[in-house]
């Protein structure tokens, strides 16, 4: 990508994530991941999609396998089912 091709923008992060950004900062690598990010974010939206919802079911599959959960029950439903069915609720369509 041509520098003078680019346009500055300016956003919010939380305490944690900028100061990761500023260690990325030194080694002159923070523009081009923030850029690599958004550019996979919104020119490879399945991708992403994809990841996502991997990451909703996979935390789903952990409460509903969780031995604990399945023990309490709410209105006649063990809470794994509960809980997974609201992780599930999360995915992206």
């Amino acid at each position: 990508m041509e520098a003078k091709k680019l346009i500055p923008y300016s956003l919010y992060l939380p305490p944690k994530y900028h100061d990761k950004l500023k260690e990325l900062a030194k080694v002159r690598k923070a523009s081009s991941t923030i850029r690599d990010a958004i550019t996979l974010l919104l020119d490879n939206e399945d991708v992403y999609k994809s990841a996502y919802n991997k990451g909703i079911t996979d935390a789903a599959k952990v409460v509903y396998e969780c031995d604990e959960a399945q023990m309490v029950a709410v209105k006649g439903k063990d809470l794994g089912a509960i809980l997974t069915e609201r992780i599930k609720g999360l995915e992206m369509k």
